[in-house]
């Protein structure tokens, strides 16, 4: 690695560009199914040369007009200002005031912020997790690319599939079919075809209201699964805090916290064991340390949402660090993928985040808005 003499950066402008990706096996859930996989790639220019890399999945292709807007107004507001990632985020988050802090404002914060993280510490020529104090190392993760609600007889194979990628230890399922005897049936494909040892976490997607959740959940409560996940809508704090008295299993949720503050209000209100931020949401990386502290403090495990590179580093300086969730949607449009070893993620040795666009591949996959 060639060293950087300065690590006082300046910002010069935001280029976002949106690609569509097709996904190896397409979303299947109660809320509905994706098959085209939307991405925003960013790049943060600084007038000394060092460019910062991040990305968004907005999940939605119609939103990506309106984030392509914002980032493009939040590049006019910052030029020339000193890429410090704590000024910007507060900047930004004091510009949502009156239109409030969730929804697409903070996702286009939380992109930029990510950038500015991974151009600053490419200025000092370390990886993200050193730059913010820890050190390179590999991360636990689970595989969460597939298992969707496909039939039970084809759970079985995709199971191993999904093992095999990474030589994993632990993956994610889905559940929320029409008839849970459906949902038991894929259970028992899934253990069939990887075996009772595998660490097996369920994700219902925020498909059920209470009285469903109640009884779904009950009825694979002693089924041995690490978590069950967002059985709810995600902003329902009181039915989480209910469901929570009734189950034994660990309850999982926070993939849809805007901010900090909702973590706290997550625990204040004993909704969850587990929380799972995710980065276009809480916040970027900023966010998620300022989570991090308070989940730290209140001793709740952390697990990623999407965004496993990014993922990776914070977890290496996070003091509940739990898992890192393993989503390879977004490989194809990387020179050098993470690589997963031993159901492990392995950071690059590499500064910043050690993300290279392919742009072969980002030519061809370039859409118009």
């Amino acid at each position: 690695m060639t060293a950087i003499q300065s690590t006082t950066l300046t910002f010069d402008r935001i280029e976002a560009r949106p690609v569509m990706l097709k996904l190896k096996r397409p979303i299947q859930a109660r809320i509905g199914g994706v098959s085209d996989w939307p991405v925003i790639l960013i790049d943060l220019h600084t007038r000394e040369g060092i460019v910062g890399k991040s990305y968004l999945e907005p999940y939605l292709p119609n939103s990506m007009k309106y984030l392509m807007s914002m980032l493009k107004d939040l590049s006019d507001a910052l030029k020339g200002r000193q890429v410090a990632p704590a000024d910007i985020y507060n900047i930004a988050r004091k510009s949502l005031h009156l239109v409030g802090y969730p929804g697409l404002s903070m996702i286009a914060v939380s992109g930029l912020d990510m950038a500015a993280w991974d151009a600053l510490a490419k200025s000092a020529n370390l990886p993200l997790c050193t730059f913010l104090g820890g050190s390179v190392g590999p991360v636990n993760a689970y595989q969460s690319s597939g298992l969707w609600l496909i039939p039970p007889e084809s759970a079985e194979e995709e199971a191993i599939q999904l093992r095999d990628e990474g030589n994993f230890t632990a993956m994610k399922m889905r559940m929320g079919r029409e008839h849970l005897r459906d949902d038991l049936a894929t259970l028992k494909a899934v253990r069939k075809g990887v075996g009772d040892d595998m660490r097996l976490m369920v994700d219902f997607n925020q498909s059920l209201h209470i009285g469903d959740a109640l009884l779904r959940c009950r009825a694979i409560d002693d089924l041995g699964f690490e978590w069950i996940e967002e059985p709810l809508l995600y902003d329902n704090f009181d039915g989480y805090a209910k469901l929570r008295e009734a189950i034994k299993t660990p309850l999982q949720m926070g993939e849809n916290f805007y901010g900090p503050l909702d973590v706290h209000r997550a625990i204040q209100m004993n909704t969850c064991d587990l929380m799972m931020p995710d980065f276009m949401r809480i916040g970027g990386v900023t966010g998620w340390m300022r989570a991090a502290a308070i989940a730290g403090v209140a001793g709740v495990p952390m697990s990623t949402h999407f965004y496993p590179e990014v993922g990776a580093h914070v977890l290496r300086v996070t003091e509940t660090a739990h898992l890192v969730e393993w989503i390879d949607w977004v490989n194809p449009v990387l020179q050098k993928p993470y690589e997963i070893r031993n159901g492990q993620v392995i950071i690059p040795d590499a500064p910043g985040l050690g993300m290279e666009w392919d742009e072969d591949f980002v030519r061809g996959a370039l859409i118009q808005l």
